[in-house]
């Protein structure tokens, strides 16, 4: 199955691609998601088959997997929304939808890959896939925003690569040559710790650029700002989930192996300084999409000291990635609404929103209390665990530090989301301001309750599936 959706997402995007009629775009379009939910249904079918040596359903890539085939629906919709209103050509609405489908469908084999060089393959058509989206608009902004990510992203996948040679050289001494997961983890407590060690830095540093999180999160605050907003919306969520399920499998190998300890050193490092950057940034930042681009960047590190603390924090990890990609894509949904009403993403050039579009200035709000995990909001039980966890592990000076920051960020964030809904805007002139209908905000509601309501009611199934992902990791 796996083999036969990557061969029909293939010409489905050089479909795309060559097509320069808008209908059979959109049937095309509809015949995509027909795909991506048959490969969920099979997968939730087929959870721990292996398909072409390469791949295997495991329970993690199918909880991650089902988020992207959820927010696919609306990502697509609001495209077609993006498109109608910008007016844009054939050719670029080709290009664009084409560009879409290509990185959704990566992003989906990458959560199922079982082998970390396939993983490192994906990862880098992401990279090609997301720099035609950053530049869809085609102007100087658009172009900086693109050549960034570019090299930045670059930059990384070359330090992955460098990590899998190094993870080569410890497993051909372990007397294996097999690079997959299931492999690197039976071999996990006799790899070198030398070769093992530098691995890991590697190919951890290398992800930090998809997943967002310091010292590489550089290349999404960029991408996010300059590209659409329904393309913000999958860099925002599904796309970071895929830097994560990078990093997680590379850490249940390193976590059964000697060096348990030291990972969990270096992740809190980089957790913590990922919170601490996206604080600072975010009090003085302006743009509101690069603010809740840094907002993506501090749930990230909360996502990761979860993983470090260990315990109740693995289960509340996971939880985390799946609320934050809900919570995150709809309020990138909803911000390119917002820029349509004041053309402008400045902070000082918005106000008064309940006036020009009610129920978006009602998901903006709904999105601000879902962000900042205020209960009884979903993301608070997931934020709530990893503070439990962090305590139980008697780490109390770093969850102080980490609070106190958090409360930055709280009030960075309010102060410019109560800002556009609520404050009057002076000279401003209303008389071009689109008209938005409350039906493009529907979306976001679906949203924003899915992820209140697997956060206090998580169905039973789901609960499973997060405790089978973590079963490898030590208790």
């Amino acid at each position: 199955m796996i083999e036969a959706y990557l061969m029909v997402c293939g010409v489905l995007t050089g479909l795309l691609f060559l097509n320069r009629n808008n209908i059979i775009n959109y049937i095309l379009l509809f015949f995509f998601l027909l795909i991506q939910w048959a490969l969920t249904v099979y997968a939730y079918q087929n959870i721990n088959l292996t398909e072409l040596n390469y791949f295997k359903i495991d329970a993690l890539g199918f909880l991650l997997l089902t988020t992207l085939s959820i927010i696919s629906i609306p990502v697509l919709y609001h495209s077609y929304r993006f498109v109608v209103t910008q007016k844009n050509s054939p050719r670029h609405i080709s290009i664009y939808f084409s560009a879409m489908v290509m990185l959704l469908s990566c992003i989906s084999a990458a959560y199922l890959s079982n082998h970390i060089a396939v993983t490192w393959i994906f990862v880098e058509l992401t990279t090609l896939s997301a720099s035609v989206l950053i530049h869809h608009r085609r102007n100087s902004r658009s172009l900086e925003g693109t050549w960034k990510y570019v090299f930045v992203c670059a930059i990384s996948i070359t330090l992955v690569f460098i990590g899998i040679l190094f993870l080569s050289f410890a497993l051909k001494q372990a007397g294996s040559v097999d690079l997959s997961y299931d492999s690197l983890l039976s071999k996990a407590k006799i790899l070198n710790p030398f070769w093992l060690k530098l691995a890991f830095l590697f190919i951890f540093t290398g992800f930090t650029a998809k997943l967002g999180l310091f010292p590489m999160y550089t290349a999404g605050i960029d991408a996010k700002d300059k590209a659409p907003s329904p393309a913000g919306a999958v860099f925002s969520s599904v796309l970071m989930n895929m830097g994560f399920i990078g990093i997680f499998r590379m850490y249940i190998i390193m976590a059964n192996s000697s060096l348990h300890s030291w990972t969990n050193g270096v992740i809190f490092v980089a957790a913590f300084l990922s919170i601490f950057v996206a604080a600072v940034y975010m009090v003085k930042v302006t743009n509101i999409k690069r603010m809740l681009a840094y907002s993506g960047v501090e749930h990230m590190g909360l996502v990761m000291l979860g993983v470090a603390a260990g315990g109740v924090g693995y289960y509340a990890a996971i939880l985390h990635v799946i609320l934050h990609a809900f919570v995150k894509s709809s309020i990138f949904f909803q911000i390119g609404q917002v820029y349509r009403t004041y053309q402008s993403k400045s902070i000082f050039d918005v106000g008064n929103y309940f006036k020009y579009n009610l129920t978006g200035a009602m998901v903006m709000i709904l999105c601000f209390f879902s962000t900042t995990a205020m209960p009884p909001f979903g993301l608070f039980v997931s934020e709530f665990m990893i503070f439990r966890s962090l305590l139980e592990m008697h780490h109390v000076a770093l969850l102080i530090a980490v609070l106190l920051l958090l409360t930055m960020i709280i009030w960075a964030l309010g102060k410019s989301i109560f800002k556009l809904v609520f404050l009057p805007l002076p000279e401003f002139d209303e008389k071009n301001i689109e008209i938005i209908s409350p039906v493009e905000s529907l979306s976001q509601f679906v949203l924003l309750a899915l992820a209140l309501y697997i956060g206090l009611n998580p169905p039973v199934q789901f609960t499973l599936l997060i405790q089978e992902a973590i079963i490898n990791l030590p208790h």
